[in-house]
């Protein structure tokens, strides 16, 4: 639920990885590792808590349509390094401290926020992958401040310099990736359900690639000044990732996403309608896979140029597979005619900005209607009359609309050292839920 050790996957539908060496645990120190099992068996206990079964069953029937009991997750995110300081950290090794890190946000959600989390027992090794990059890489001008913002150095300065574009070319590590299995295994084997997974966010960012190589500002000029440079990025874009899924197929890298997965930008992916009847569990096919996109960057463009340079390409990408989301911080509130042309689209992001009376109304009990509430509430004078009024106003109107409402806290770059101010959100929330749709369904759902 925190992001403080998490790498940006946005470059990219997925996080690659390229380590010299295997960071798994076989060189730990006997002191760390007592630790961590420690840490691990807490997290089993609470993932035995019953509260988890009902939260899994209500995510299954809230990511099929099933219910409109609205959830809520929380993801602290940059404000994650004030909740759990490197200082409360008790491992020595540096390995060991990422790993007590990924526990203790476990535990701390648990504890904490009075939201729908489930913790499952399980650790999860990833496969390591070894990319090749698309030819040119993103350059940044850093902030002079710890935390604060850098600026785009642009590498594409023109149309020429589309020469310097490479599909990417990927191989799996697989020496690495089990070894680490092997050494995770041997430390939370006996507390944990140690897996070794393959790729299953799956996400695609086109126009922040091409920010990323072009500059913000200078993208939006494009779009009138160089339309067709950035047409053909967009399209080699489009096809590279293309190249990429059919790379992971070959190579057997995908794995099945129906369950924590985070998914699009919030949510997870339970779900009884993933994967396919057909579906071999260990060969997972895009039809059997929750997938999305965004374009934050064209949040200040017109419908019909958000369609033309991102969404007609987002589509080609997302058609294959199985349950889809869109959207993130932009607002879609003029743009969900465009929205709803995606294939096999679940799950849509409301942003801040996007006026919810309308888009309640558009989404009603069609499709997930992931509302991400302002993280500003958080900072300033922490008013909790008009939190409450705020979370109010919205699930009021999903209830009225018969929406399938999820609350995401989330973009939260700080809480200004107030941690508890997360705490009482939550708690706010979950009073206003309760006064609205009461307790949640106490029926037992046929999925599990």
């Amino acid at each position: 639920m925190f992001s403080t050790i998490q790498i940006d996957d946005r470059y990219g539908d997925f996080v690659e990885t390229v380590r010299e060496q295997d960071r798994g645990v076989r060189s730990l120190s006997q002191r760390d590792r007592a630790i961590l099992r420690d840490l691990a068996s807490q997290v089993r206990d609470i993932s035995e808590e019953p509260v988890m079964t009902q939260r899994r069953r209500l995510w299954i029937e809230h990511n099929s349509l099933r219910t409109t009991y609205p959830m809520m997750l929380i993801f602290p995110e940059g404000a994650g390094i004030e909740l759990l300081p490197d200082a409360e950290l008790r491992c020595e090794g540096s390995d060991s401290r990422e790993i007590e890190q990924a526990l203790r946000q476990r535990i701390y959600t648990f504890r904490h926020f009075c939201d729908d989390t489930v913790v499952e027992p399980e650790w999860i090794v990833t496969k390591h992958v070894r990319s090749s990059g698309w030819g040119l890489s993103p350059r940044r001008v850093p902030s002079p401040e710890s935390r604060g913002a850098w600026m785009f150095d642009p590498v594409l300065l023109s149309a020429a310099d589309l020469k310097q574009l490479r599909f990417p070319e990927i191989e799996y590590e697989e020496q690495v990736s089990l070894d680490e299995f092997c050494s995770a295994q041997e430390l939370f084997g006996d507390i944990l359900d140690v897996k070794l997974e393959g790729i299953k966010h799956i996400s695609f960012h086109l126009m922040k690639e091409y920010t990323d190589l072009r500059g913000l500002e200078e993208a939006m000029v494009d779009i009138c000044a160089e339309p067709q440079m950035l047409h053909d990025t967009m399209a080699f874009l489009e096809e590279g990732h293309r190249g990429l899924l059919r790379q992971r197929l070959e190579q057997n890298l995908l794995s099945i996403n129906n369950d924590n997965t985070y998914h699009s930008s919030g949510g997870n992916s339970y779900s009884d309608e993933l994967p396919q009847a057909d579906c071999d569990p260990t060969r997972a096919r895009p039809g059997d896979l929750w997938a999305s996109a965004e374009s934050q960057e064209m949040a200040q463009v017109s419908p019909k140029h958000h369609a033309a340079f991102a969404l007609e390409y987002e589509k080609r990408l997302l058609e294959p597979f199985g349950l889809n989301g869109y959207g993130c911080c932009e607002d879609l509130t003029d743009k969900l005619d465009l929205v709803f042309d995606i294939p096999q689209i679940r799950r849509i992001s409301i942003s801040p900005w996007a006026d919810v009376d309308i888009c309640a109304e558009r989404l009603a009990g069609s499709y997930i209607f992931s509302w991400k509430p302002n993280p500003a509430h958080l900072v300033g004078g922490f008013d909790e009359a008009a939190v409450a009024e705020y979370v109010r106003h919205t699930v009021e109107v999903a209830q009225s609309h018969r929406c399938v409402l999820e609350m995401i806290l989330k973009d939260t770059h700080t809480c200004e050292r107030q941690t508890d101010r997360f705490d009482r959100w939550t708690q706010l929330a979950r009073e206003v839920i309760e006064d609205i749709a009461g307790e949640p369904p106490a029926r037992t759902f046929g999925a599990t």
